[in-house]
């Protein structure tokens, strides 16, 4: 049944290749920020590591969240390590970085994260798209104050 809520398809399309993205970089981030919950160490061990499983449990919800949005605009949302990968400005964890390295990666994930919300949230304001704008708008606030948040840990 065709999808009639005011937004072409090809404008549907566009937002929802845009919100893949961001669901890509949000399910990176949230696997990154697992990894980091898992192996963290040092003397912030405790702090980090609740911190972290925080950070991942908030965006695992969050990645529902966009994916849902996506199938609401009537396309599929990317499902695979293979797909988000090639869809996510942010890179898989190889190793193991000792603590400050964790958080300066976690800011920097963060950081692309709000970036990728705000190349949406123009085609989404394009097409006067409330609900796709809320969406963004939570997404950045969120990922902004984490990124304050982990800056704040650093002496530098």
């Amino acid at each position: 049944m065709d999808i009639n809520i005011g937004i072409d398809e090809s404008t549907r399309k566009d937002i929802a290749a845009g919100l893949s993205r961001l669901l890509a970089d949000s399910y990176v981030l949230f696997l990154k920020t697992h990894n980091y919950h898992w192996n963290v160490t040092g003397p912030m061990f405790n702090s980090l590591h609740m911190m972290f499983e925080q950070q991942y449990t908030e965006l695992f919800t969050a990645v529902d969240e966009i994916a849902e949005r996506i199938r609401s605009l009537g396309e599929l949302a990317p499902g695979s390590f293979k797909r988000f990968n090639q869809l996510s400005q942010i890179q898989e964890e190889q190793d193991t970085p000792d603590a400050d390295t964790m958080i300066r990666n976690l800011i920097a994930g963060q950081e692309a994260v709000v970036k990728t919300a705000r190349e949406v949230i123009k085609i989404a304001d394009a097409a006067n798209d409330e609900p796709t704008l809320d969406l963004l708008t939570q997404r950045m606030q969120v990922h902004e104050k984490t990124a304050w948040m982990l800056r704040s840990l650093l002496s530098k």
